[in-house]
């Protein structure tokens, strides 16, 4: 069990491997309201230190975020989010050869993003902006389609599913269907089942044992579950600054699941973790042949 095969992830002409080491992606949010960081990194020298921070820390990729999707959230319009995320990115740029990411539901974003030197579309609504797919295929971007139910502003008003995992499998195969017949390369797309995004404690349980059941679809898999509110829950961290044990001890278990890149705020922590648990799930799959 495991992410041991290898997958390819094509972002902008560059092939990532995905698979054998675990990759980290380190939360950059550019809010002031997002629900652990909001505020913290507002203004460009404070965010640029930060992202170069998190890949001296080991992060492979930084994910650069101007609308803040905690539950309850207010929508951001994208002039705003581009001018909150594209001095960043092309700072970043500048200073750094790690992966950036924009996350975004917006098209417009997406685009000016790519543009200031971004490698990947990390996008929530899984293409729910029409325009979306045509930047993905005219950029090359790597690109992320997460499922959630709802939107931020209404997901985690009682959130129901048949199946979650099946539901949740079927959405993603359908999302990729559909960008893939537009133009965009299947070796371009990442899956995330969007933990905390619409779904209760139970589903979010059942989608981390689900993982298996998504990486059958031969694209890699990423979990997002740092410091959510289910783990403050089950192990009674009221403070998302509380839970660092909680979500290291999910990022080990997402990658024995089969998960290849793992979303985080704690970057150096949460390195140290795949990193161990990379090497015992090497050394267990040698000890087989």
């Amino acid at each position: 069990m495991g992410g041991d095969s290898q997958l390819i992830w094509r972002c902008r002409g560059r092939e990532i491997v995905c698979g054998p080491k675990t990759l980290i992606m380190g939360i950059l949010n550019a809010t002031p309201d997002s629900f652990s960081d909001g505020g913290k990194f507002q203004t460009l020298e404070l965010a640029v230190a930060r992202g170069l921070a998190m890949v001296k820390e080991g992060a492979d990729i930084i994910d650069i975020g101007g609308e803040s999707t905690r539950p309850g959230a207010a929508p951001v319009q994208p002039l705003e989010e581009i001018a909150r995320t594209v001095p960043i990115i092309g700072k970043l740029r500048e200073k750094t050869n790690a992966l950036i990411s924009i996350d975004t539901r917006h098209a417009a974003t997406a685009r000016a993003a790519v543009a200031a030197g971004a490698d990947m579309i990390n996008d929530i609504s899984a293409l729910a902006d029409p325009e979306m797919v045509h930047v993905a295929a005219e950029t090359g971007a790597g690109l992320v389609l997460m499922h959630m139910q709802g939107t931020p502003e209404t997901m985690q008003k009682n959130p129901r599913y048949s199946d979650v995992v099946s539901n949740v499998w079927n959405f993603l195969e359908e999302r990729m269907a559909f960008a893939v017949e537009r133009g965009v390369a299947p070796e371009q797309i990442c899956l995330d089942p969007g933990i905390g995004f619409g779904k209760t404690e139970e589903h979010n349980l059942a989608l981390l044992n689900g993982i298996p059941a998504l990486a059958a679809a031969g694209r890699p898999v990423l979990i997002g579950a740092s410091r959510k509110s289910f783990i403050g829950r089950i192990t009674g961290r009221e403070k998302p600054s509380d839970r660092l044990a909680g979500s290291l001890a999910l990022a080990a278990f997402s990658v024995l699941r089969g998960a290849q890149i793992l979303r985080v705020h704690d970057v150096k922590e949460s390195c140290d973790a795949v990193r161990l648990v990379d090497t015992l799930r090497s050394n267990e799959l040698a000890a087989q042949y």
